[in-house]
């Protein structure tokens, strides 16, 4: 099975966070809040490398830096992410132990905290990858996220995954080996058809998997102004709905 994460994952700079870890009920947490009180807040799932992974906490204190109150939860609780020493042949056998349409429990834990614990009013979500896919799940059940944003993740195998409850925006790199342009082209058609609220699908020109989570000393020159483009776009999308 080739690699789908086109990005070196095994060569990262360090990062030095700027938030703290607490603990919620039976999940671990990464947060990062803005300098000032706010009553709106934002949950990021992390893709297959976990919460720990320095990409994942910096998009969260990007968000965070934005002035929202952000939180990455540890949606895989306590078991290993997928490490870049594993083998590709073994992921599907991982991925039933990690699947991105379970996480309902750990969104009532987290979206509870941040109500009670933050004062959060108005709750969006962010995910990346598998988190994408957990992300478009979210926003087909869990009227109380507010909007999403799916970077490179989509559920594939269920008829019922159109119709969804809040504002959603897929973001998709055009070089994407792991979602086809049928895939993406099948979305919208089926969006136009079912979806009742706004919605909102774009794709970058030549970017691969995972290309908008990069850290800046992490990026290529040719791929910066893609990356930042579509993190413009996701935060734009936050902020015209939270």
């Amino acid at each position: 099975m080739a690699d789908p994460f086109l990005y070196n994952t095994g060569d990262r700079s360090h990062y030095g966070c700027l938030g703290h870890e607490v603990q919620i009920e039976h999940i671990k947490a990464y947060v990062c809040r803005p300098s000032f009180f706010t009553d709106k807040a934002v949950i990021v799932i992390h893709d297959i490398f976990g919460w720990l992974f320095p990409d994942i906490r910096y998009i969260v204190d990007l968000i965070a830096g934005h002035g929202y109150i952000t939180i990455c939860p540890d949606f895989f609780k306590g078991t290993d992410p997928w490490k870049t020493t594993d083998h590709w042949a073994d992921f599907a056998d991982w991925m039933k132990d990690h699947d991105p349409m379970k996480v309902d429990k750990e969104a009532d834990v987290v979206l509870k905290y941040l109500k009670e614990q933050c004062d959060a009013k108005k709750i969006g979500i962010v995910g990346f990858s598998w988190g994408g896919m957990a992300v478009h799940h979210l926003m087909l059940k869990n009227p109380q996220l507010t909007a999403g944003v799916s970077l490179y993740g989509i559920i594939r195998d269920s008829e019922e995954r159109y119709n969804l409850l809040n504002p959603t925006f897929f973001i998709f790199g055009e070089k994407d080996h792991t979602i086809s342009y049928d895939q993406i082209t099948l979305l919208e058609e089926k969006l136009k058809q079912y979806c009742k609220v706004a919605y909102k699908i774009k794709v970058y020109p030549g970017q691969v998997h995972g290309f908008a989570q990069l850290k800046p000393e992490d990026m290529k020159p040719a791929d910066k102004p893609y990356i930042e483009e579509a993190r413009k776009d996701m935060i734009d999308w936050i902020k015209m709905f939270i």
